[in-house]
């Protein structure tokens, strides 16, 4: 039991990290893509299978800008 626990482990860890990778490279959100690849393994073909954005990468506010604007 605990070898599948292992190998589960190590596929999720990987699959985050090939996929945070291939989604900066699609011009996607990373962290997004990463997280879900990490629970759920699989994730990382459908964002294999997806075409790259064109155009620039949209970018997030930072947490200092959010809190800015609900001071407001």
């Amino acid at each position: 039991m605990v070898k599948w626990v292992v190998i589960w482990g190590a596929v999720a860890i990987a699959s985050a990290v090939a996929a945070g990778f291939l989604a900066a490279s699609k011009r996607r959100d990373h962290s997004f893509w990463a997280a879900w690849s990490f629970v759920f393994p699989p994730m990382l073909l459908a964002l294999l299978f997806m075409s790259a954005h064109a155009g620039p990468k949209k970018r997030r506010r930072s947490l200092d800008d959010e809190d800015a604007a609900e001071a407001n």
